[in-house]
């Protein structure tokens, strides 16, 4: 069995902002590399034999931090790659409200196959092993959503710098 510990990144200038960053590299501001630093204290005595991040700057800044204790170096991917928002990146969020959902945003469909096959990988990659993943609040959702076989909207979200643990 492979154990899981699925972390979103911490909070970014995009994220204290209301501004929708979707699959952009964002910058952590100094309250999301002290919630990165705060996970990495309390995960220090886990023993964990692999970090994989997003691509996106944001979250591999998060793993590494989280990282650094254990000096292993953060594998990346971009199937941990937060939900591609279209034409609604770096938008407002509380205006979007109303506005009706353009046809360039992904699919949930297709956020869901993505997150199915990082599962896959993370199974076959690391059999009986201990993963620390780091990605954002969509897609994390979606891993969720996929391991537990329920509906994104009976997923709870993730706080910045959140950690759940999936037994895979």
């Amino acid at each position: 069995m492979t154990t899981l510990y699925l972390v979103r990144h911490g909070e970014t200038v995009d994220n204290a902002n209301h501004i929708m960053q979707g699959q952009t590299q964002g910058e952590l501001n100094s309250e999301g590399r002290m919630q990165a630093h705060k996970v990495a204290e309390e995960m220090a005595a886990v023993h964990i034999d692999a970090f994989i991040s997003s691509d996106l700057k944001r979250a591999y800044e998060t793993c590494g931090i989280i990282a650094e204790p254990h000096g292993l170096k953060v594998t990346t991917t971009p199937l941990l790659r937060e939900r591609d928002w279209g034409s609604f990146t770096g938008r407002f969020i509380p205006s979007l409200k109303d506005e009706p959902w353009p046809d360039d945003i992904e699919s949930l469909d297709a956020l869901k196959r993505r997150a199915a096959d990082f599962l896959d990988y993370v199974k076959a990659k690391y059999p009986s092993s201990t993963v620390l993943a780091v990605g954002h609040g969509i897609i994390n959702k979606a891993v969720q959503s996929v391991f537990y076989g329920k509906d994104m909207h009976d997923v709870p979200p993730m706080r910045n710098a959140e950690v759940r643990m999936l037994k895979l």
